[in-house]
């Protein structure tokens, strides 16, 4: 039987970092249903996964991974949620309760169209997650993450331009 000041406590962590998921859905999802079924299977793995948090790293770098890894593979497995990247003339659906400014709204469209791993990538910089951060959230080396935001940055400039 689990702990409730356990379940308090990480209810009150994930409320408190629900950006995280907000963001993560937002990039990997092209509707809000499929947005809320993934939040769903994210806070689902979240759960699973809290017993072995540890604390060797800060809550939200641990929520990243897991949920970056969720997303991940639940978008690669055919016919739950689409690779967006593979269809760059998509519909850009942020559902009714998402008022953007333009600019942002394109950049969310440029986001959609990167790879799976340039998005998560993207995402954390965006974040202002130092690179030995990013690398430890997503497995990768420091200069590796330093490589990648230079050409993520170059690619989302290039779909940006097409977009305008």
């Amino acid at each position: 039987m689990t702990n409730q000041r356990t379940d308090k406590h990480f209810l009150e962590l994930i409320h408190r970092h629900q950006s995280i998921l907000h963001k993560i859905c937002f990039a990997y999802c092209k509707n809000r249903s499929d947005r809320e079924d993934l939040q769903q299977e994210i806070v689902l793995q979240l759960w699973k996964s809290y017993p072995s948090f540890r604390g060797n790293s800060q809550f939200s770098t641990w929520m990243y991974r897991v949920a970056l890894n969720t997303a991940i593979n639940r978008t690669s497995k055919p016919g739950i949620l689409t690779d967006s990247s593979k269809a760059p003339e998509a519909a850009y659906d942020p559902g009714d309760d998402y008022e953007l400014s333009e600019e942002i709204r394109i950049l969310h469209m440029a986001i959609a169209r990167l790879k799976k791993i340039e998005k998560a990538i993207i995402l954390l910089w965006l974040e202002e997650l130092s690179y030995e951060e990013i690398a430890e959230t997503i497995g990768i080396t420091a200069k590796n993450v330093s490589v990648r935001i230079v050409r993520v940055k170059t690619r989302l400039a290039e779909i940006i331009q097409k977009l305008q």
